[in-house]
């Protein structure tokens, strides 16, 4: 399952850095950063609710740049 998020971040560099976070993350298959639309696709490995992924998936990018948001 893949879903779309709107994210704030500063740079590209910091956006490139989420995108690494967000990969890292347990339940996440995939993650793409857009920069220039804002936007954070990510796919679910099968049978993971993506809200609880996604609370983690913050708290890691929140790690590596800690003023970027992702509006879940």
């Amino acid at each position: 399952m893949k879903k779309t998020y709107k994210i704030e971040v500063d740079c590209a560099n910091c956006a490139n850095k989420m995108e690494e976070a967000a990969k890292k993350t347990a339940g996440v298959k995939n993650a793409t950063v857009n920069f220039m639309t804002l936007k954070m696709i990510v796919e679910f490995e099968e049978g993971q609710d993506p809200k609880a992924v996604m609370k983690d998936v913050l708290k890691n990018c929140k790690k590596v740049e800690d003023d970027c948001e992702i509006y879940l």
